[in-house]
């Protein structure tokens, strides 16, 4: 039987539909193709301390920075070239990409070693006009030798002073974790692994927050020494890595209607990568019967199973890899006619 709704539930549903917002996906470099696109990344080259005392050389040759197995790997050396005693790279999107709020995010595996300083982090496209603080600057990630947290900090020009603002979270070392801001009018909001840990508010230009209220880009680098984590010693070993899995965008569209309105299942598999075995974990998993597909690049089917969720909001799936050589592969998750998919790495 059809019931009347009142005023108060139809204004409700009209509220909700306009407050009701969904992250979608704008821009991405998932590094599966063979070689760096130059449609997405430019580099910063040279030395001279970057305004921090490091000893690094920015190069833009494939020994600092190249795709490998699905990942984008930016690698510091030891070595002399150009007036540096170290080599490294520096990749951004300056004149390529830029964004206005949204929620930025990276897949990322951490170096450690006393003097390493690997950095997700955007910058204002006005940097070339007003220079640094006024162009503002959000870190997403900063990490220093094997400290025991990472850093997400804002920077920006307050009435003739460099301001900035920050917190930390403790991290698990050369392990892969996946590094946010969700950023709009009102505040920038750090995440680790998709947990909230800090927020910097921006609403009404606060504190001469303007800066973040224009157009940003990214960048991903490894600084080796400087003036915060203090230079490289014996212990520091090289060459060694950044692994970036993925970089994605997304910014905020609403839906014209309450069917539009659904939870998105989320796919990530651990650990990663596997020796033997791992675990799929299907966030907002939906009611029903999924197939789990394990196949190689060509498409060759290594292993499948089929689950039922009866209910359940997260779906924990075993995946057995022991008869599968070392690799990267491709985990399809078939569900209600829609399938998704993940990266499988075997070690």
């Amino acid at each position: 039987m059809l019931k009347k709704l009142s005023l108060f539930h139809v204004l409700f549903l009209v509220s909700f539909i306009n407050n009701a917002q969904s992250w979608n996906l704008v821009w991405s470099d998932e590094f599966n193709n063979a070689t760096i696109n130059t449609k997405n990344w430019i580099y910063d080259t040279g030395g001279g301390g970057w305004g921090n005392a490091e000893l690094e050389d920015y190069s833009a040759r494939p020994q600092n920075a190249v795709i490998w197995k699905g990942n984008l790997l930016i690698i510091g050396k030891k070595e002399t070239y150009g007036n540096s005693g170290y080599t490294s790279a520096r990749m951004k999107t300056e004149g390529l990409q830029s964004w206005i709020y949204g929620k930025i995010e990276a897949r990322i595996k951490l170096p450690s070693g006393q003097g390493l300083w690997p950095a997700f982090w955007l910058l204002g496209d006005t940097i070339s006009k007003v220079g640094w603080p006024q162009c503002g600057e959000i870190d997403i990630m900063e990490c220093i030798n094997v400290s025991p947290e990472v850093y997400g900090t804002m920077h920006w020009y307050n009435a003739g002073n460099a301001s900035y603002g920050g917190d930390t979270i403790p991290k698990t070392v050369n392990t892969y974790h996946t590094y946010g801001v969700e950023w709009d009018s009102t505040a920038i909001r750090w995440t680790f692994d998709s947990v909230q840990y800090w927020v910097g508010n921006i609403a009404n230009n606060i504190n001469n927050t303007n800066a973040f209220h224009k157009p940003f880009f990214i960048l991903l680098n490894m600084a080796i020494g400087g003036s915060w984590p203090g230079n490289p010693n014996s212990s520091t070993p090289f060459p060694d890595t950044m692994f970036v899995d993925w970089v994605r965008v997304y910014q905020k569209t609403k839906p014209s209607s309450v069917q539009e309105i659904k939870m998105v299942p989320e796919i990530s598999i651990y650990p990663q990568p596997t020796t033997g075995g791992s675990t799929l974990l299907i966030s907002h998993a939906k009611h029903g019967d999924y197939t789990i597909t394990v196949s190689d690049m060509l498409g060759n089917i290594y292993y499948q199973k089929n689950v039922r969720n009866l209910g359940t909001e997260e779906l924990h799936v075993p995946i057995l890899t022991d008869n599968i050589v070392a690799g990267m592969y491709i985990i399809s998750i078939t569900s209600g006619g829609e399938t998704y998919h993940a990266k499988l790495i075997k070690k």
